[in-house]
């Protein structure tokens, strides 16, 4: 198991991660629904209801929450309904107003830093997919947790050269990186596939996890595929703690 000292962090499920740094816990995309609670993502290869699997038994105490983008793999309604209203809510601009209108209180919008309890928060570009598909769906970012340990949440995005440029800047020690392959019956993946995350793997020495798999009915890479096919890289279990 590889480890990045500094860094504290437990994959949930799908995207869900929490992730601490230098003792401040932040919960990272937030899918709270029960197995097979929500529709399938339509335009996709199969038609089985979301999520693919239950909630493992993870403490989910928190100290903040980071929503690299609204798109309900990512955030859902029974998100909505158990977090507290007055939790500090980090997010993209665009999508601040959303959040105050479900009835959150403290809701942060990055630009571009904000800090929390002594840690700096970045937010990051992110291509969720290629070409105009890209665009259509929608703004994404990542996120880097800055203290005494660098962690780089790269949310849904692609490999691209901005990513690169993140890796080069903030020199991470560690690395999440949403995996899975998502697609739709048209189009390349919207999410990284093996060769996304070799191309990370060659562009950094930081500690590399990889979640947001097999979870949800358009990821159609399986972890065993992706350990297959790339080296000194974990992919971790729904409930693992990735790195202490």
């Amino acid at each position: 198991m590889s480890t990045a000292a500094g860094s504290d962090v437990t994959l949930v499920r799908n995207a869900t991660v929490l992730a601490t740094v230098d003792g401040t816990t932040f919960l990272v995309d937030p899918l709270f629904a029960p197995q097979g609670a929500l529709p399938p993502i339509d335009n996709t290869p199969n038609d089985r209801n979301n999520p693919l699997v239950p909630m493992p038994d993870v403490d989910l105490s928190h100290d903040a929450v980071i929503v690299t983008h609204r798109h309900p793999d990512h955030f859902d309604d029974a998100a909505v309904e158990e977090l507290d209203a007055d939790v500090p809510l980090f997010c993209q601009p665009a999508e601040a107003d959303a959040f105050a209108e479900e009835g959150f209180t403290d809701v942060r919008p990055v630009e571009e830093t904000a800090s929390f309890d002594g840690v700096t928060l970045h937010r990051t570009p992110g291509r969720h997919g290629h070409g105009e598909l890209a665009e259509r769906m929608g703004p994404v970012s990542g996120f880097v947790l800055d203290g005494d340990e660098t962690l780089y949440l790269a949310g849904d995005t692609v490999w691209y050269e901005p990513v690169a440029e993140t890796l080069d800047r903030f020199d991470p020690d560690a690395v999440v990186l949403n995996g899975g392959a998502a697609r739709f019956t048209e189009g390349e993946p919207i999410t990284m596939g093996v060769e996304d995350v070799a191309a990370v793997r060659e562009a950094t020495d930081a500690a590399i996890a990889v979640v947001h798999m097999e979870a949800i009915n358009h990821c159609l890479l399986s972890r065993e595929e992706l350990r297959a096919e790339t080296e000194d890289v974990v992919v971790p279990e729904d409930g693992e703690r990735i790195w202490v």
